[in-house]
C-alpha cells in the first residue's frame, strides 16, 4: 500500500542519502518517479480525508465528465493531477472506453476528432454553434427539455 511504501522510502533517506539519490535518478530515468509521486499524494490525500463525511454516489452524469477531466488531463501529461481526481472522486481506476463514452454523450467522431479528448471536439462545437444566435441553452440533470418561453 501508499503507507509502505512511504516507509520505505523514509528509512531509505534517512540511512542511505547516496543510494536514495540514485534510486531517484535511476526511478526518474524511467519516468516512473512522476506516478510514484502521484500514488503517494493519493495516499496521503486519502489518510487526511475527512472519512467522517461521506462522499454522495458517484452518479451516471459524475462519472461521465470525470471520464471527460480524466481524457483531458492525461492527455495533455497532468498524471499527476489524474491521478489525485480518480482517487478523490472514486472514479474507476481503468478508464471507460472512449466509445462508450462518446455513445453515452451522442457523439459521432470524424477520424481526426479520435487523436484528441473529446472535451476539445465538445467545445469546438459549441465555440462554432451558430444555432439560438450563438448561444447554447443549458438545463439542469433533473430539469425539463422545454426551451426557456420568452419571459426568460
Amino acid at each position: 500500500s501508499g503507507g509502505e511504501f512511504l516507509s520505505v522510502i523514509l528509512v531509505l533517506f534517512e540511512n542511505h542519502f547516496c543510494t536514495f539519490l540514485a534510486v531517484r535518478e535511476t526511478l526518474e530515468a524511467r519516468g516512473v518517479l512522476g506516478q510514484l509521486k502521484a500514488r503517494i499524494r493519493a495516499e496521503v490525500f486519502s489518510a487526511l480525508d475527512d472519512q467522517r463525511e461521506p462522499r454522495p454516489p458517484l452518479s451516471h452524469e459524475n462519472l461521465l465528465i470525470n471520464e471527460l477531466i480524466r481524457e483531458y488531463l492525461e492527455f495533455n501529461k497532468y498524471r499527476y493531477t489524474a491521478s489525485v481526481l480518480t482517487a478523490e472522486s472514486s472514479q474507476p481506476e481503468v478508464p471507460l472506453d472512449r466509445q462508450f463514452l462518446a455513445n453515452e454523450l451522442k457523439v459521432v467522431e470524424d477520424t481526426s476528432s479520435k487523436s484528441v479528448p473529446l472535451l476539445y471536439g465538445l467545445l469546438s462545437h459549441f465555440v462554432n454553434s451558430s444555432d439560438s444566435g450563438g448561444k447554447v441553452f443549458l438545463r439542469g440533470a433533473a430539469a425539463s427539455k422545454a426551451p426557456p418561453g420568452p419571459d426568460a
